[in-house]
């Protein structure tokens, strides 16, 4: 019923699609064996990370939420707790997150390292949380945005971090993983900051998420400072690449979705993907703001919403984006 409702409101151009969820920036849904939808995102407070279920899409808005961990009061990762995600690898639930010893800026950049929890109940509500520590990436550098995805048997990392050497604030990383909790092997650079899209307001490559589809690996991620600035970028290799060689990859030169004044959504991004109750639609998760006049930083405005709509297809196999909210 959500889906077809969701399709019908496309076609009528200039409404509005409501928010999901609201005030939850960095959305990520993961729907499991278990016939249940499992939902975790950014809190307005940065200070806590957040679980819910739900068997349908539409059920997570109203699912009753349970905080699985709290920030300690100090230390290294006591201090906004961002983008977190909820993975299954090995018959364990694994979420990985960054944080900060505090909201202080060094060199125009927070401090975020990357750290992970551990679950082995069959629901990962339930059940204590087993802090395994920081994924250490051989960089020590500001960094964050982590997701994981197997391909041909072989777990990889993929991340967002800051290179001493390139100016800017982040680019794309990938690695292979030894555990769910370590990497193995040297960082791979993917992507960087270098089209006028990205660096509007910090020179930022972010958010990566994986959909495999069509005989491609595709990598979506968020570029440029948070406010209605904030837009989604493309990169994707053939499946059966070598998805360490950076050379493998192809990078849009353009953004794939981007502000839509039109219907009122400002800065997309910061996605996942998901797929319908019907099993093969795919949708896509992200979060965007519905007004531009924020006061102060926007960091630290909350009004970043979970939005979802279904994925369309190019005849080429490539996704089509869409316009933000509304094709």
């Amino acid at each position: 019923m959500w889906q077809a409702e969701f399709l019908e409101m496309e076609n009528e151009v200039g409404d509005l699609v409501e928010p999901l969820i609201e005030q939850r920036a960095d959305p990520y849904i993961y729907r499991h064996t278990d016939g249940y939808y499992y939902f975790t995102a950014s809190v307005p407070q940065y200070d806590r990370i957040e679980l819910r279920r739900a068997k349908t899409i539409e059920g997570l808005a109203s699912a009753q939420t349970r905080s699985v961990w709290r920030k300690p009061a100090d230390g290294p990762c006591s201090a906004l707790i961002w983008a977190p995600e909820i993975h299954f690898i090995g018959g364990a639930w694994y979420v990985y997150f960054a944080a900060a010893p505090s909201r202080e800026i060094r060199n125009k950049l927070f401090q975020h390292r990357m750290y992970v929890l551990r679950n082995t109940n069959a629901n990962p509500l339930d059940g204590p949380w087993e802090f395994l520590g920081q994924v250490d990436t051989g960089m020590d550098t500001f960094c964050l945005d982590a997701t994981t995805f197997t391909h041909k048997g072989r777990l990889y990392y993929l991340w967002a971090q800051k290179h001493e050497e390139i100016e800017g604030n982040s680019n794309l990383y990938i690695a292979p993983m030894k555990t769910p909790w370590q990497i193995d092997g040297e960082p791979v650079m993917l992507s960087k900051p270098e089209h006028d899209w990205e660096c509007r307001g910090f020179l930022v490559n972010g958010g990566p998420s994986v959909l495999k589809k069509n005989g491609k690996v595709f990598i979506t991620y968020s570029a440029s400072a948070t406010d209605h600035n904030y837009a989604m970028g493309l990169l994707w290799a053939d499946e059966e690449a070598d998805l360490l060689d950076p050379a493998t990859w192809t990078k849009s030169r353009d953004p794939v979705l981007q502000t839509c004044a039109e219907h009122r959504i400002y800065g997309p991004g910061h996605n996942s993907f998901t797929v319908a109750e019907d099993g093969a639609t795919v949708l896509l998760v992200y979060h965007a703001r519905t007004y531009t006049e924020i006061e102060g930083d926007p960091l630290w405005n909350p009004d970043r919403h979970t939005f979802v709509k279904p994925l369309r297809w190019r005849e080429d196999g490539v996704p089509d984006f869409g316009r933000a909210s509304l094709r």
